[in-house]
């Protein structure tokens, strides 16, 4: 069969994907702008008063997020608080939303969580108050405030608006992390005091993953976000592990995990409402998510409902973005998904190839399904800062590696180079044939180990070459054909078991 036709359309996707994901980087920039700004002056003789400041929320808001500001409190010592009323005021079912005194300038409440203090529930549209309560403000003083105000909508991403989630590091590397952990919110359990199982909080998976030291983790509990309120409240502490709310869309055909947005899913896949996964995969595009495919190939049946792929009608690969190829230890078993991924990637479909822990039990005490440790494997991202929208768009572009046995610090990266043009993984290089392409690939902490170079998944005897450092570039070349291909690294250890798994450079053809 004649791949070209399937390869450009493939290319016009990625295409519209990127120019989607500069539509969503502008949404970003404009949501800076707050949509309301209260401005205002408060006088010493105001001191043990409160005041009431009305804004209107218009209908389709799911979000109000609230930065307050004001003057004198270092000099002069006043203090103002906070609180937040609903369009009933204090009487009413939709009134009082918290109240967070002097603790906190910055603030938000929507259905799914709320900033703690403050109530989560569904925005309804209307008056809404923000209350001034001044418990210090001397005589001869005065303070001017800000209060700024944005309003959220339902198909806004997880890290909007952005005054509520800054980086963690703004800065660009490679950055570890677990993409498929499960809590109380779904099955995820522990043993209690007491010794009884019981569902583990989510503190004791985020605690798991910063003793592993990882830098961001998702938390995907099945079909459900309420997660997202507790992960709120955990952010701030936390503030060297970037928490990112996901969830394990869990269906009679199979399991996905969807990244970076708490708008609501109908995951009844089957369903007169959901009639399959491409009606599903449909309804997320407006949503800025990112969706994996996980475990694909494991059995399904009564230990594990659905885990296996059996989506009918097949979904359309291009409305997927990242395939978990290893799913806790399941690499160099029939159960990896790595066979599934390649064969995709035959197709001409251009899929980030993950791995996640599926941790079901935050203290990996309990054998079977779920107790695979946290952060293992580790998903190794390149990203431009340590933020949710950066995250995910290093997934999407695909570089990414791999690090089965979650170390802290292996590192495999992989470039090539063809004249003036090169590429990362995941990137695409052009290169007619009888060009000679220059591939480097650098590795770290796998000494005694080998590198394997695959060509469309075969790997290539001259490719093979030995790690006899802790530090090492492996140089090769290799010549172009003419017809659209890919090319991936991974290294195994002497035995043979893999260590690192890397995604593709593509080699294309000059149109």
């Amino acid at each position: 069969m004649n791949q070209r036709p399937l390869r450009l359309l493939v290319n016009l996707f990625a295409l519209l994907i990127m120019l989607l994901g500069v539509l969503e980087s502008s949404h970003a920039a404009d949501a800076q702008t707050p949509d309301v700004v209260l401005h205002g002056t408060l006088e010493g003789h105001e001191n043990h008063t409160y005041r009431n400041l009305p804004f209107d929320v218009p209908a389709g808001t799911t979000r109000i997020t609230v930065q307050f500001d004001y003057t004198g409190h270092d000099t002069e010592r006043t203090t103002i608080d906070l609180g937040l009323l609903g369009p009933d005021g204090f009487r009413g079912q939709d009134g009082f939303r918290g109240w967070s005194g002097g603790s906190k300038h910055l603030f938000t409440v929507s259905a799914t969580d709320a900033t703690p203090s403050y109530l989560p529930g569904a925005i309804r549209a209307g008056r809404w108050t923000l209350v001034l309560g001044i418990p210090n403000i001397r005589q001869t003083s005065h303070a001017t405030y800000d209060a700024r105000i944005w309003f959220g909508h339902a198909t806004d991403p997880a890290w909007m608006p952005t005054v509520l989630h800054p980086p963690l590091r703004d800065e660009a590397g490679w950055y570890r992390g677990d993409l498929h952990m499960h809590t109380a919110h779904s099955d995820g359990s522990c043993k209690s005091q007491s010794g009884v199982k019981v569902p583990c909080p989510l503190f004791f998976t985020v605690q798991a993953a910063a003793q592993r030291g990882l830098d961001f983790i998702a938390m995907t509990d099945h079909n459900t976000v309420s997660h997202a309120n507790a992960m709120l409240e955990l952010q701030p502490y936390f503030d060297r592990l970037l928490l990112i709310p996901g969830r394990e869309i869990t269906t009679f055909s199979g399991h996905a995990n969807l990244f970076g947005t708490t708008a609501p899913v109908d995951f009844r896949v089957g369903s007169k409402e959901v009639p399959d996964w491409n009606a599903l995969a449909k309804a997320l595009v407006p949503l800025h998510g990112l969706l994996s495919i996980n475990h694909a190939i494991r059995p399904s049946g009564e230990a594990c409902m659905g885990c296996g792929w059996t989506a009918e009608p097949p979904i359309d690969m291009r409305s997927v973005q990242a395939i978990e190829i290893v799913n806790g230890s399941d690499a160099d078993t029939p159960s990896s998904a790595l066979p599934f991924w390649e064969q995709q990637l035959a197709k001409g479909y251009r899929l980030t190839g993950i791995g996640g822990s599926d941790n079901h039990n935050a203290f990996q005490d309990a054998p079977g399904i779920g107790s695979n440790p946290t952060g293992i494997p580790t998903t190794v991202v390149h990203a431009q800062a340590l933020s949710m929208p950066a995250i995910l768009d290093g997934i999407r572009s695909g570089q990414v590696f791999i690090d089965v046995q979650g170390s802290r610090d292996r590192l495999l990266e992989w470039h090539a180079r063809s004249g003036d043009r090169q590429a990362d993984m995941g990137g695409n290089l052009v290169a007619g044939a009888g060009t000679a392409v220059d591939f480097d690939a650098h590795v770290t902490h796998v000494a005694d180990a080998h590198v394997v170079v695959l060509l469309d998944g075969k790997p290539l005897p001259q490719g093979e070459m030995a790690i006899d450092s802790a530090d090492r570039h492996l140089p090769f070349r290799w010549s172009a054909d003419g017809a659209p291909h890919w090319m991936r690294v991974e290294v195994r250890d002497a035995s043979g078991k893999l260590l690192l798994i890397g995604n593709p450079i593509y080699i294309d053809f000059k149109s």
